[in-house]
């Protein structure tokens, strides 16, 4: 086989290895300070520094305690999933695995 067809044929392999499966993001974390909180809810708000807002609603069975929280805390929210990037939104569920954590200033 002339050395131009590997090549090609090498490209073409290469390309459909990036662009067959859609490409899925790490866990990601937000650090921002709580701008609306309800623990009852399960609803925390949270604007980054870029002053974007980003809404969670903790799901039931999460195993995160928003009363530990108060408005104006400098937090970290972890989504330990894999999201991919055509999915990441600024309204998350928070379910098990993810995390509210304080954060320093």
């Amino acid at each position: 086989m002339p050395a131009g067809m590997i090549r090609c044929l090498l490209a073409a392999i290469f390309a459909l290895g990036i662009f067959v499966a859609p490409a899925a993001a790490e866990e990601r974390t937000v650090v921002g300070t709580v701008v609306r909180l309800d623990p009852g809810g399960g609803v925390l708000v949270v604007r980054d520094a870029a002053g974007a807002s980003w809404n969670y609603k903790v799901e039931a069975d999460a195993g995160i305690d928003l009363s530990a929280f108060r408005s104006g805390d400098r937090v970290k929210v972890t989504i330990g999933r894999a999201t991919p990037l055509n999915m990441i939104t600024a309204a998350d569920l928070l379910r098990k695995g993810d995390r509210v954590e304080k954060a320093p200033y």
